[in-house]
């Protein structure tokens, strides 16, 4: 079946393969799904961290296990709970904050 992960939580998830310019490798992504859809879906949605690239609307900057990075919003992605190869941690207040605002100004139009 799977991890269950949680809002915030962040895995080591194995993104590979991809196509094009989407971003690529085994790396942090934040699970931005609710609670509610990972406890009852085979997948979970998540949106992969950098350290690299410029900042963009869609970008939440952020600090994690001593690295600024960012939340890539702009690369949010279902994916199977079996690409989940570990806990990292979890994200929390105003980078998790600024998560919910991006989202819904992503999707609010």
């Amino acid at each position: 079946m799977g991890v269950v992960a949680r809002r915030f939580e962040i895995y080591l998830v194995n993104l590979d393969p991809t196509v094009g310019h989407e971003i690529r490798k085994t790396r942090p992504c934040l699970v931005v799904s609710p609670d509610e859809m990972n406890r009852h879906v085979q997948t979970v949605i998540v949106a992969p961290m950098t350290t690299k690239g410029q900042l963009y609307p869609t970008r939440v900057p952020c600090r994690f296990q001593g690295k600024r990075g960012q939340i890539v919003l702009d690369q949010i992605r279902a994916t199977d709970r079996i690409r989940l190869v570990k806990r990292l941690g979890k994200l929390t207040g105003a980078s998790a904050a600024g998560v919910l605002a991006v989202l819904g100004a992503m999707f609010a139009e």
